[in-house]
């Protein structure tokens, strides 16, 4: 069915590491590759599996004192590239920008440093930027990407994959997508409340 679509690249860039072995483990025993940043990729790696770096792909360090890891063209490209849009594969093509068909994303727990800290700029540092439009555009993308939005949906695209192997269905999809809009609209609200109050 044209609406199924097979994960071959899981970008992963999370805070939680914990529950995320067993769902690495289903998707490299279907063949996915990992990219990732940082400690998350430090992580893969230490498991026994290969993950490039995101900064491979962009050829751009982490900068701003990791601010700055995943916002690039490169990355978002392969996110938002509509693979049913022949112009949208030949910017790609041209642009040397991969498909990503998974995003696996757990972002700063902003809500868990107010309630530990009043210091503000600790505060601020846990407002996570990159993390979020990773979230908004695979979701916004669900007719070919994968989101998981949070350490709660790892389990449910661990079953997924250990029934179905590495091929989700739009229906699929689109669900994931909704968990990733109440995520984000969670995280938003909480942030708001923080700056109202």
């Amino acid at each position: 069915m044209a609406s199924e679509k097979t994960i071959k690249t899981a970008l992963i860039s999370v805070y939680h590491k914990d529950g995320l072995e067993e769902l690495l483990s289903q998707l490299h025993k279907n063949g996915v590759t990992f990219l990732s940043t940082g400690g998350t990729q430090a992580f893969i790696t230490s498991l026994g599996y290969p993950c490039q770096k995101v900064e491979d792909l962009t050829t751009y360090p982490s900068i701003l004192g990791g601010r700055v890891k995943t916002l690039h063209p490169k990355v978002f490209g392969g996110i938002l590239g509509r693979r049913s849009l022949e112009s949208d594969r030949a910017e790609m093509a041209h642009y040397d920008i991969p498909e990503i068909d998974l995003v696996v994303v757990d972002l700063y727990p902003f809500e868990e440093t107010v309630k530990n800290t009043t210091d503000e700029s600790t505060i601020i540092e846990k407002i996570d930027i990159g993390g979020i439009s990773l979230i908004r555009a695979a979701a916004k993308n669900f007719d070919d990407v994968v989101i998981v939005p949070s350490k709660a949906e790892y389990a449910p695209l661990t079953e997924i994959v250990k029934k179905q192997g590495a091929t989700t269905t739009k229906e699929q999809r689109k669900w994931f997508a909704e968990r990733a809009f109440a995520t984000s609209s969670h995280y938003d609200t909480a942030i708001h409340q923080w700056f109202e109050n």
